[in-house]
């Protein structure tokens, strides 16, 4: 909602740039090499990168599209990109970035029938060309978000300052839609021992037969349910320690080079787990996953659980917040009486952005009320099963500072975050190399980056 004071914050519009996902930004790379349009440092604004950022913002609804203003945009993120480079407090990444664009590239492989059809979906002439594309974001991502994350690590506003942000902005403060504030307890159901001991004998079997001669790759491609690995044979490279859930990284470092474990649990399922080599706190794997996806009679089983928790909090016996630390395992919840937070980290959550599932099952009820056991996806897609309580309902109003304080502060301190970033970045134009293509002479940046000693 701060965007909407209009005011450039630069932390805001470096999310917005480069949060995005390959497929919700539905890159256009076909004419990826089409000029440099500036060098900051050693890092390089492509003129293909100033027109993504352009039509993305379109397809977002955005008006008033100055192509100055994007370019400026990217000139900041990447001066930010530039020093993380060169902060020695920041971890060097380049290697699991790197890996991690390879397998993202097998994930959006795994939703195409084949190669070819992938690249044309993307418009890229080949995969070299895609997975430097992914990897490109991501290093971007990676290292912007560090440099932010240091410049404001301690950014805070004081009463005061709240106070005085909101007299000076309250009249450009957007109304509030319908909000409510919503709670819950999620849990995974349960697999029965015979369903557990199904998929861990199917493993063992699978064990057997690549002992047997079979090789670990083959079969990783014909039964691992993993999308991002199954493809490339199990395999993960440059897996740092303390990367992967504790099951699987305690399993895998207890094996040889070229052991395979025996079934190993997780949060995900059951793996076979093979170990490819381990230098130092890198090491690589292979593994073979089966989910544990629960039946219709598991799932049914979960949703009864829960509603006699709910039955024990309508009756009194126990506390929302109580049964939440007891019994849910939504660990983004479970210790904060289960709230779940709204899109600016606050309590509130507008109401049309509600997800489907949830929406339906709120009709009706009021503040208070607790909805009856339902099944639904987690962000990774697995199967749960919750129960959502109404703590508020907030009808649609004007901001104001006694009944929206939390939110006027988060404007507040982004306010402050974006002028430590700006502050940061004018900082370093005096000496950063910078050149921008004389396409951009007419450009009224906001801050000097076009200085005559080093402008085309």
């Amino acid at each position: 909602m701060i965007n909407k004071l209009k005011i450039t914050f630069l932390f805001g519009i470096f999310i917005m740039l480069f949060g995005a996902n390959m497929m919700n930004a539905q890159l256009k790379q076909g004419d990826l090499v089409d000029g440099i349009a500036a060098v900051i440092g050693d890092e390089i604004v492509l003129e293909s990168d100033v027109n993504e950022q352009m039509n993305y913002a379109k397809q977002q609804g955005a008006s008033n599209i100055d192509k100055c203003e994007f370019l400026e945009n990217l000139l900041n993120n990447k001066l930010l990109v530039y020093e993380a480079k060169k902060d020695t407090l920041i971890d060097n990444r380049s290697a699991a970035i790197k890996e991690q664009a390879n397998a993202k590239y097998q994930q959006l492989l795994s939703q195409f029938p084949d190669e070819k059809a992938m690249l044309a979906a993307y418009k890229f002439r080949n995969g070299y060309e895609m997975k430097n594309a992914i990897e490109k974001i991501d290093t971007d991502q990676y290292y912007g978000q560090a440099k932010i994350q240091r410049i404001t690590d301690k950014a805070d506003v004081t009463p005061n300052e709240v106070t005085d942000f909101y007299n000076l902005y309250k009249s450009q403060l957007p109304e509030i839609k319908d909000e409510v504030s919503l709670s819950q307890i999620m849990m995974y159901p349960k697999l029965t021992e015979a369903h557990k001991d199904e998929l861990i004998n199917k493993l063992k079997k699978i064990k057997k037969d690549i002992e047997g001669g079979e090789s670990f790759e083959s079969q990783a491609r014909i039964f691992s349910e993993d999308k991002g690995t199954a493809s490339n044979g199990g395999l993960m490279k440059n897996i740092s320690k303390g990367q992967m859930v504790k099951p699987f990284e305690a399993a895998a470092l207890n094996l040889q080079e070229g052991e395979i474990s025996e079934p190993v649990e997780s949060e995900f399922g059951y793996h076979l787990i093979q170990l490819v080599k381990k230098s130092g706190k890198i090491y690589e794997a292979r593994h073979i996953l089966l989910m544990a996806v629960p039946t219709d009679e598991e799932i049914k089983t979960a949703k009864a659980k829960l509603d006699s928790i709910r039955g024990l909090i309508l009756n009194g016996k126990m506390t929302f917040k109580d049964a939440t630390f007891r019994f849910s395992d939504d660990k983004r919840t479970k210790f904060n009486a289960g709230v779940i937070p709204g899109a600016d980290g606050s309590s509130k959550i507008e109401r049309e952005t509600i997800p489907g599932t949830i929406s339906y099952e709120l009709a009706g009820l009021n503040k208070g009320d607790i909805t009856t056991a339902f099944d639904d996806m987690d962000e990774r897609e697995r199967k749960v099963v919750k129960i959502v309580k109404v703590e508020d309902v907030i009808p649609a109003h004007q901001i104001k500072l006694e009944t929206d304080y939390d939110r006027v502060k988060q404007m507040a301190l982004n306010k402050k975050r974006n002028e430590m970033i700006e502050k940061f970045v004018n900082s370093k134009l005096s000496t950063t190399f910078i050149s921008i293509d004389g396409r951009y002479d007419s450009c009224n940046f906001k801050a000097n980056w076009k200085r005559d000693s080093i402008k085309k």
